[in-house]
């Protein structure tokens, strides 16, 4: 369909991309196919040499995940998505695409527990090695810089402090010493925070957690340019295959549809819930982007249009305590999932994190006594109250 390039987000994230058929569907359809038909062999030929666009074969080309692509590359202000089969298979896909054998890495130490062990124990495998690195400090970020060093990866708010990196001053950095700059922003989504626009190269995305917002499905992108993103990460996925279904790229459709709102209200709980947590005697920290305490309160008010959804807090007596309280919950899911209307509580030092080793947990800041909360859209006062049933017992 033709669409008006002045869009604002919330209305692009409901109505770009779809190419309506013959038959005249107001909602995009499912293409459950895993091949296409041409017109003649010539044609047939012209498509698998790229002479000519079109379908080819749904590893990857597939009208529904193409919608897909285009509304979410959009909103992100990139040229190119390519969609994936989970956010994990959207970080392989960018480093297998843009790395080589002898390339260095530099990633904060704030990042999800899987991606760690993706660099550590799997890319290492194929002579790519990483460094670490405080998110904050930017000096760090610099001295970490070697000859070979040809990407920096960071995750902004990080997982599960939500601590802040500064993303134009990392893209200006990593492209000082010709480095690209890769930004998850699961957290955030580009409803909240738009990496591109601040100078990064690629964005990559979970859409299982806000993109779906209901828990159904898994998926993750990759957002850039045509060359980056476009060729390079596009011809991973072509070849190696980490696809994802038409179905799956249906659902994240139509969470795409109500994103803006749900992330607005998912912010608004979150804010109420961590002013609530600040003030409570049996809790000793709590993060949050949106917080005057946060020690990042400036960058977030500059970089995000609003804090999101995701906080944690501290409580004293380390694991034990934070089970108890976890445990005491009746209503919020335990699940190490996150970005649900429903609210999502876990324990990172034993799920998400749990693979690091205690010195990889304390480098990263995260404590025995840390508690997770994905805040959801029930009433912020059932939430609370959920809460207080487990800090009650401390």
């Amino acid at each position: 369909m033709s669409h008006d390039n002045d869009w604002r987000p919330a209305t692009q994230a409901i109505r770009l991309g779809h190419q309506r058929t013959a038959e005249g569907e107001h909602s995009p359809p499912i293409f459950t196919t895993s091949s296409y038909v041409y017109e003649s062999a010539a044609q047939a030929a012209a498509r698998f040499s790229g002479d000519e666009p079109g379908n080819i074969y749904s590893r990857f080309t597939n009208p529904t995940v193409r919608t897909f692509e285009e509304r979410l590359a959009a909103l992100e202000g990139g040229e190119r998505c390519v969609a994936t089969a989970s956010g994990m298979s959207a970080i392989l896909a960018t480093c297998m695409g843009l790395l080589q054998a002898g390339d260095h890495l530099v990633s904060s130490r704030s990042i999800f527990g899987s991606t760690v062990i993706l660099f550590d124990k799997y890319l290492s495998r194929f002579g790519i090695e990483t460094s670490y690195v405080p998110l904050s400090d930017l000096e760090a970020w610099e001295r970490a810089i070697r000859p070979r060093t040809r990407m920096l990866f960071v995750e902004t708010p990080s997982n599960p402090l939500m601590e802040l990196g500064d993303i134009r001053a990392l893209a200006d950095l990593a492209h000082a010493h010709d480095c690209l700059l890769v930004v998850d922003n699961c957290f955030c989504t580009p409803i909240l925070q738009r990496p591109l626009e601040l100078g990064a190269d690629v964005v990559v995305h979970s859409a299982t957690k806000y993109i779906d917002g209901q828990g159904r499905c898994m998926g993750g992108a990759v957002v850039g340019d045509g060359k980056l993103v476009g060729e390079e990460v596009f011809g991973v996925l072509r070849t190696a295959g980490p696809t994802l279904s038409p179905f799956n790229a249906w659902v994240f459709l139509h969470g795409l549809e109500t994103l803006a709102p749900r992330m607005k209200a998912h912010s608004h709980n979150a804010d109420l819930l961590a002013n609530w947590l600040e003030n409570h005697p049996k809790v000793e920290r709590v993060h949050y982007p949106g917080l005057p305490s946060h020690p990042q309160a400036e960058l977030a008010a500059r970089q995000m249009d609003l804090p999101g959804g995701m906080l944690a807090f501290e409580v004293a007596g380390g694991k034990e305590a934070a089970w108890k309280v976890i445990d005491a919950m009746k209503m919020i899911s335990i699940t190490a999932n996150l970005g649900d209307v429903k609210s999502t509580v876990t324990h990172p030092a034993t799920t998400t994190h749990g693979r690091l080793t205690p010195e990889q947990r304390a480098e990263a800041g995260i404590s025995d006594g840390l508690i997770r909360i994905s805040v959801g859209l029930e009433e912020v006062a059932d939430i609370q109250a959920d809460i207080a049933r487990g800090l009650d017992l401390l």
